[in-house]
């Protein structure tokens, strides 16, 4: 039903040329959506080690990267700090406020940043940025308001997906890329 949003088209290349900052929610986007709850009630998610290298990557040549979550636990410390994102917004399930703080601390525009959602409380950001994208396991109104859906899910490649495109059309070749990698980079 969403393959035609598979394709990139021309209007996509030009919008991720202009690219400066990429959110990303955090659950069904950089995980899969699951949790695991044990006995003691704590709680663990997976995460891609891809599309951790995928940031690494916008980070090392000059594109911002924030999250915006629904989360509020310290799994978000932990993965910004391993990937070491600088903006991050946690317990927000209202995200607009928190975009457009984020925009304005920055100095951007709408068409200069790139939000990568799966659910309806991604529905008001999306509809601001230059360029939205859903992942593959994204809710169907998320799927139909996005400019580019992955073929991947959330947790699995997706962002990475997203990385990978945005460097491209930036005319980024992989040897510049893995060149401009902090050595410092954390796994995961």
């Amino acid at each position: 039903m969403y393959k035609e949003k598979q394709i990139i088209t021309e209007n996509i290349k030009n919008k991720a040329k202009k690219i400066k900052l990429v959110i990303f929610d955090m659950d069904g986007v950089l995980t899969n959506g699951l949790c695991f709850l044990d006995s003691n009630g704590e709680i663990s998610k997976t995460f891609n080690y891809q599309d951790g290298l995928g940031i690494a990557l916008l980070q090392a040549n000059g594109i911002d990267v924030g999250l915006i979550t629904g989360d509020q636990s310290g799994i978000v410390d932990q993965r910004a700090k391993r990937l070491k994102i600088k903006y991050v917004y946690k317990g927000r399930i209202s995200k607009l406020s928190s975009y457009e703080d984020l925009k304005n601390k920055l100095n951007l525009e709408h068409d200069q940043i790139s939000y990568m959602g799966d659910d309806i409380i991604d529905i008001p950001v999306m509809k601001k940025v230059g360029l939205s994208v859903a992942v593959q396991n994204a809710q169907n109104a998320v799927k139909e308001i996005a400019d580019y859906v992955t073929p991947l899910y959330g947790g699995e490649g997706a962002a990475r997906e997203l990385c990978d495109l945005i460097l491209s059309f930036k005319n980024m070749d992989i040897d510049s890329m893995v060149e401009s990698l902090d050595k410092s980079i954390n796994d995961c």
